[in-house]
């Protein structure tokens, strides 16, 4: 299948390989032109052969919507265009409705692999028409792994960035509870090799998984985790996960609080904080630790 790429950064740039190698016919384009096939989106489409179908994978946001518009306005009837970013499920809907006036027709796609999709392929949310999806599939079978997990169909547009969206919010979830029992441990004196703890509780046990595969990587390389900082920001699909909460009244503790204490990781002193210090001081007489 012959297929246009818009955006070949690190993911977008590996799924055209991943592609490429699978037997398909990738054309892409970048704003980068020392890694782009072509000199512009319209000769991108000008190349595909009918009915086209163009992968956009570029940040979420403003740059996908402008993408989507601008191929909006080149594409034809027929042609289907693939939302392959970390878009919001809300827009996705709008690009859905407003695609289908002019007869183009729109799928989204969550994708999780990350660095290594490359290698072992991407898991694929997808969302769309029927048709559409059917259409598209010789693709979505190159970039998945091999076997029969991977892909979901999960519904119409909007679906698969939904699904995306609850997947990185339990993400969030699973990711801080390895960290705060990591926490725990090292500030015990009863468990004298943190590292190793994790490292054997990767088979046999209940938390075996991917995520402390990588966990136990990055020990590996730093025991201690003493040449990074302790801050992570968030991709924004955490909140979305949360206001998503809201918007169905779903109660989501463990995905929250792991959302906020990603926040609380970017404050080098705590202003909250020091209002808890400066009441306990105030109502128990409790010390207080001046600023150096």
């Amino acid at each position: 299948m012959e297929l246009g790429m818009i955006g070949l950064g690190r993911m977008g740039g590996n799924m055209a390989e991943r592609l490429r190698r699978g037997g398909h016919t990738v054309i892409g384009y970048d704003r980068d032109p020392k890694i782009s096939d072509v000199g512009s989106m319209e000769e991108l489409v000008q190349r595909l052969p009918k009915p086209r179908a163009v992968w956009v994978m570029v940040p979420a946001g403003e740059p996908t919507r402008q993408t989507v518009h601008s191929l909006g306005e080149i594409l034809e009837p027929g042609d289907v265009i693939v939302d392959g970013g970390n878009s919001h499920y809300l827009d996705d809907r709008r690009h859905a409705e407003e695609l289908a006036a002019k007869g183009i027709g729109f799928v989204d796609v969550g994708v999780s692999g990350g660095v290594w999709g490359l290698q072992n392929g991407y898991a694929l949310m997808v969302g769309g028409d029927d048709a559409h999806v059917k259409q598209l599939m010789p693709i979505f079978e190159s970039l998945k792994p091999e076997g029969e997990y991977g892909f979901v169909h999960s519904g119409p547009a909007g679906a698969g960035h939904f699904a995306k969206m609850v997947h990185n919010g339990i993400e969030y979830g699973m990711m801080q509870a390895f960290a705060e029992g990591y926490e725990l441990l090292k500030a015990s004196d009863v468990v004298h090799n943190v590292p190793e703890t994790f490292r054997s509780w990767q088979e046999g046990t209940v938390i075996q998984s991917w995520l402390l595969e990588l966990l136990n990587r990055a020990l590996e390389e730093d025991p201690n985790l003493e040449r990074i900082r302790g801050r992570a920001d968030d991709s924004g699909e955490g909140r979305w996960t949360v206001q998503a909460a809201v918007d169905h009244a779903v109660p989501l503790p463990a995905i929250s609080a792991s959302l906020f204490a990603r926040f609380a990781s970017r404050q080098d002193d705590s202003p909250a904080m020091k209002v808890v210090a400066a009441l306990r001081k105030q109502f128990g007489g409790h010390p207080v630790e001046p600023v150096a």
